[in-house]
This record gives structure tokens, C-alpha cells and sequence, in this order.
């Protein structure tokens, strides 16, 4: 019987979101690709440390369990499989449930993720994360962090930006070209109309339709609570923020908390939520918020031209 992802979340994961890989890339850029894939055979047995994304990865698949498998994680790579040999067995040594993988030596994995149903592609190779977004397809480059994960914590929390990241770009755009006071007069003028859908919005009502059965879970055994909460974290602010509400409300998507904070900086709320992820796609808000969280540059839109 054939398998099918249809239905399924599935999240593409490159080998350098979910693993710190600097040490192996070193060896490549320095050496070359015969040093390179000599290095990995020799330490194909050494466990890499977690990546940026490792945090998100981790408690998607918890959320897997025997009822239920709605979450799946596939794993890209510019490796080939002998070299990304390596991967796999750190895969394993921390339990991970990812069986499935691409490995396409060198070229950028993106063009497989329609074959895999993919919501979401995420690497720590801007260049791939670019030609994907150009392509169409929903990605977002990881950014380096400090951020230290307490495995103890098993709920997911996840931060969105709204506009060019759950939404299209059109507000963003009367914004560049028009100005602020424009800006506002528009948005107001247009609260009670429906944004259209960004680049993550797939990923979004998947995540939220298996958060609606995690909720309906919580209803019907007292002593468990949903593992899922999700925030809009966004540089709007009322009246602008009407139509946020407008467009969550024609997806039927239901968010947790959200920040209208009207230039504020992102990074003072997030600070309190404690985002396992976030999403944005300004590399100002990311800069500013990076270090201290797991944080995704989505660079689609005007401001990424």
C-alpha cells in the first residue's frame, strides 16, 4: 500500500537547520569535498549538537502519538547519503522519528517539496531558502541563536508575523510606496476586507487544525492540556489591526495571544511568550530577536526586493 502525505503536515527540514553543521562546512569551504567527505566518514559516529530549529522538530513529532500521526518531518540535504550518513545517526541517537530524506548532492533540495506535500521548508542556506521563495514555495532561512531549549517544557509555542508572512504583501506595499499616514487610511478603509493568504498560511491551518484536536483532547481528559499554542506578533496596531482579526477570522483560524504593537519592539513581548519559534519577514525584527529565540526569515515581499 502506497503511503500518503495527503492530509499530513509535513515540515522539510535541511541537515544545517536541524543540526549545527558549522564545524563539517568549515572543512568543506576550507578544504574542499574530498577533505570534506573524508571528514564525515571518520566522524560519522560523533553526534552533532541540535540546530536552531531542533527545538520546533522535537516537539512536532511529539506530537505523534499512537491515536494519531498527523506530523511529518523529511529530512533535505545538499549532502549526498554516504556523507549524510552522519545526519541520520544523530537523527537516531536523539530519538527523532524521521525516516524520510532527500539527498541531491550539492544542487538545492527545494524543487522535491511539492512530491513531499510540504508546508514549510527551512535551512540555515539563504541562497536555497531565496530560490525556493522565488519558486513559490512557502521557506524560511534559520538565523544563528543563543537560545538554550528546556526539554522539560513540552509545550510548542510558535510567533507569526502577519503581513508577507501568514498574509500577502499588498498592505506592505501601500506602506513602501505610499507612506505611514497612506498606509493607515487604507487599512482602515479596508478592515472588514480579507487579507490574501502569504507564504506560511498552509502551514499555519495545519498546525491549527491539529491544535483544534489537541484542544478537543484537553476537553475530554481533565488532566491533559494542549501542547500547541500559537501568537500574531505584528508591527500593527489599531486601526490597522481590524483586519487582522477580518482575515483570521475568513481562514477560521484560531490564535492564542497577539501583539498589535505599532513599532514597538517585537522582541519585549516575545521575551515573556518564549517562543520555541518565530517567524518574520523583516531581517530587522529578526536581528533584534534571534539570539534570545529560534527565529525564520521568510524573504518574500516588497521588503525583501
Amino acid at each position: 500500500m502506497v503511503y500518503d502525505l495527503t492530509g499530513k503536515l509535513v515540515v522539510a527540514i535541511a541537515s544545517s537547520a536541524l543540526f549545527d553543521l558549522k564545524e563539517s562546512d568549515k572543512v568543506f569551504t576550507t578544504e574542499g569535498e574530498s577533505t570534506y567527505r573524508k571528514y564525515q566518514r571518520e566522524n560519522e559516529t560523533e553526534i552533532l549538537q541540535q540546530g536552531v530549529v531542533y527545538p520546533l522538530v522535537k516537539r512536532l513529532l511529539d506530537l505523534n502519538d499512537g491515536e494519531s500521526q498527523p506530523i511529518e518531518v523529511v529530512l533535505f540535504s545538499r549532502n549526498d547519503p554516504d556523507t549524510g550518513l552522519r545526519v541520520f545517526n544523530s537523527i537516531e541517537h536523539y530519538g527523532l522519528d524521521i525516516t524520510r530524506a532527500v539527498f541531491v548532492t550539492g544542487k538545492n533540495p527545494f524543487k522535491y517539496l511539492e512530491a513531499f506535500n510540504a508546508s514549510l521548508f527551512l535551512s540555515a542556506n539563504k541562497d536555497d531558502v531565496r530560490e525556493a521563495i522565488e519558486h513559490g514555495f512557502p521557506a524560511g532561512y534559520v538565523s544563528e541563536t543563543d537560545y538554550e531549549d528546556n526539554e522539560a517544557d513540552s509545550e510548542l509555542r510558535m510567533a507569526f508575523d502577519f503581513d508577507a508572512v501568514l498574509a500577502d504583501d499588498a498592505s506592505e506595499k501601500v506602506f513602501q510606496t505610499k507612506g505611514l499616514e497612506a498606509y493607515r487610511e487604507h487599512e482602515s478603509k479596508h478592515g472588514s476586507t480579507p487579507m490574501g493568504t502569504g507564504p506560511l498560511y498552509n502551514f499555519l491551518t495545519k498546525i491549527c487544525k491539529i491544535q483544534k484536536a489537541e484542544l478537543e483532547k484537553e476537553r475530554q481528559k481533565l488532566d491533559y492540556h494542549s501542547k500547541i499554542r500559537i501568537a500574531v506578533c505584528t508591527a500593527r496596531n489599531a486601526p490597522a489591526h481590524k483586519r487582522v482579526v477580518t482575515t483570521l477570522r475568513e481562514w477560521d483560524i484560531r490564535v492564542d495571544e497577539a501583539f498589535f504593537l505599532g513599532g514597538m519592539s517585537k522582541s519585549n513581548v516575545l521575551e515573556i511568550y518564549q517562543p520555541h519559534i518565530f517567524f518574520d519577514d523583516q531581517t530587522t525584527h529578526i536581528k533584534s530577536i534571534s539570539k534570545q529565540f529560534p527565529s525564520v526569515h521568510v524573504p518574500y515581499g516588497v521588503a525583501n526586493e
